[in-house]
């Protein structure tokens, strides 16, 4: 009897180490604040929270940097993201490839999508000041 509860231990065991976990995507959504400026070159800095459905919380800050034909001066409040593709909140750091074409004046709206490969991002913002062109930029999230 004793070596039929051993074989049964012994067999459950070797399934469970045998049998691979299954990641789940997590859910993630990004709060934050950013201003911007453009004359060709265009720049962007800010921070955020990144929030996870497992409960995690990230501070984050926010720099872009890239250009094209524009020009403007912009402050986004209370901009609002969500993650596609994050197994882990650290998936979300790093630096997403991003195209815009923007226009507004004193107040303003902003929506942007972007990825870095394995994580996709999409933006969305009001704000205030005044902004016209188009312009490709690098996105980078990296922890406060």
């Amino acid at each position: 009897m004793h070596k039929n509860i051993s074989g049964v231990v012994l067999a459950l065991a070797l399934a469970l180490v045998a049998s691979p976990a299954v990641a789940q995507n997590l859910t993630c959504k990004l709060t934050f604040s950013s201003s911007s400026w453009s004359i060709f070159y265009k720049t962007t800095s800010g921070t955020g929270t990144v929030t996870c459905s497992n409960g995690q919380r990230l501070a984050v800050k926010i720099s872009a940097k890239g250009g094209g034909l524009t020009v403007g001066k912009s402050k986004i409040t209370n901009g609002f993201g969500e993650f596609a593709e994050v197994r882990e909140i650290h998936d979300v750091l790093g630096s997403y490839a991003a195209a815009e074409a923007h226009a507004g004046t004193e107040r303003s709206a902003h929506a942007q999508a972007m990825t870095n490969g394995k994580v996709s991002l999409a933006l969305a913002g009001k704000g205030e000041g005044w902004d016209l062109g188009v312009a490709f930029t690098k996105f980078t999230l990296s922890a406060r």
